[in-house]
Order: structure tokens, then sequence, then C-alpha cells
């Protein structure tokens, strides 16, 4: 039953992506195409650079700190915090650049601190919720037999949670994509160099360019961490 509604989303995820890249050739043309063939590579490359270097720090800082929150100490503690990591969230993105920009400057390094923020809640908000909804006879089971708090954690809560974590990243990784784009108005290099010329010039093949080649990372990314999901915890399909 899970291999196969595994591999009908696997073959959906591939069916999208060819329709997103057939899209592009008809919109744009094998001409142009060919054109800008360095400059995709070039942009490809900043983009995922930007992608990379927010999702690990979102990871890095997101991950524990839905671990800590999920404690029982912290119990008073969880919602008000979420209300500190959701910052990149309520603020309109262009704001986050903005105040991006006037903390650290122009580039890639506002880029990514922007991208961090963005990307940061639905990590922390996802863990918090995956270990918080363990069925406490699970608890009492590993308390029963010994366990200490941290094997406790990596043997049963986190492999238990996994599948709300990463669907928590999944999200995460979908907004910091879709966001990197707009990062280029801060002199961030990506695939808005050829998404914000080409609504200034009203050059169309331009404009669909940029956009097809941002949501092909998308798709991408999302699948290739939906695998990672699978790999990960085989039992549960994501």
């Amino acid at each position: 039953m899970h291999k196969s509604a595994l591999l009908k989303r696997s073959l959906f995820g591939i069916l999208l992506l060819i329709c997103v890249l057939a899209l592009l050739i008809y919109g744009v043309g094998r001409d142009s195409l060919v054109l800008h063939y360095e400059d995709l590579v070039y942009l490809a490359k900043q983009h995922m650079f930007l992608v990379g270097c927010s999702m690990f720090l979102a990871l890095f800082i997101g991950l524990p700190s839905g671990i800590l929150l999920s404690r029982k100490f912290a119990k008073r503690w969880a919602e008000p915090a979420m209300q500190i990591f959701n910052i990149g969230n309520t603020l309109p993105p262009l704001a986050v650049l903005a105040l991006a920009m006037i903390v650290v400057g122009i580039g890639d390094k506002p880029a990514i601190f922007a991208l961090f923020l963005a990307s940061l809640l639905p990590i922390v908000r996802n863990t918090y919720s995956g270990l918080k909804s363990i069925p406490p006879s699970l608890i009492e089971a590993a308390n029963s037999i010994g366990m200490t708090p941290m094997q406790r954690l990596m043997q049963v809560e986190l492999p238990n949670a996994l599948p709300v974590i990463m669907s928590g990243v999944r999200v995460s990784a979908a907004i910091n994509v879709g966001t990197v784009p707009l990062t280029f108005l801060i002199g961030a290099s990506n695939f808005g160099e050829l998404i914000f010329p080409g609504i200034y010039l009203n050059d169309f093949p331009l404009l669909i360019l940029g956009a097809a080649a941002t949501a092909i990372i998308a798709l991408a990314l999302d699948m290739a961490l939906a695998g990672l999901g699978r790999l990960l915890s085989p039992q549960t399909a994501i």
C-alpha cells in the first residue's frame, strides 16, 4: 500500500517536473536557452548557495530549539518563544530584506540572514509538534526499561517524530527557494537577476526563464527531501 502510494507520488513529481521543463522550452525557445546557458548555470549555483547556507543555519538553530521547547521544563515558554521564531514570517519578505540590509549590508550575507529568518519557524514548529505528539505509552515504555533522557530522545522520540519534522523541513525549503529571487533587490545573485529585469523590460522569455528555473529547483529539492524522509523513515509514507 505504501509502496504504491510512494510510486504514484514519485511519478507525479517527475511528470510535474517534465511539464515545467516543457513550459520552459515552449515559453523561451531553444535559442534563448542556448543564449542564456552560462547565465543559468552561474545563477543556479548562486541560488543553491543561498538556499544551502540559509537552510543549514535554520536546521542548526531550529532543530535544537524545537527539541528544547518540547521538554517539560520549557512548557510555559514554548508558545511565547514561537512568536520570536515567527518574526521572519510575520513581517513581509521585503521588510525583512530591508532590515537585513540595514543591519548587515548588501550582498549574500544579508540575503542568507533574511532567508534564515523566513525558514526558521516551520522547522521549529514541526520539531516541537512532532515530539509533543509522541504517545505517552512510548515514553513510559522507554522509561520503564531504564533509558536515559538522551537515549529516549535519540532512539524513541526523534525516530517517531521524524515524518512530522521532515514535513516542516520541506515547507521551509519551499519558502526558502521561492523567497530567494527577492534577495536580488539587496544585491544577491540568483534567478532574480532574470525575473526582475524581465518584469521591468517586459521581456516575457527572460521572466519565464527565471521563474521556471526557480520552480524546477523547488520541485527537485522537494522530491529529494521526500526521498530522504522515506529513506530515514521507511515505515512511513511522507
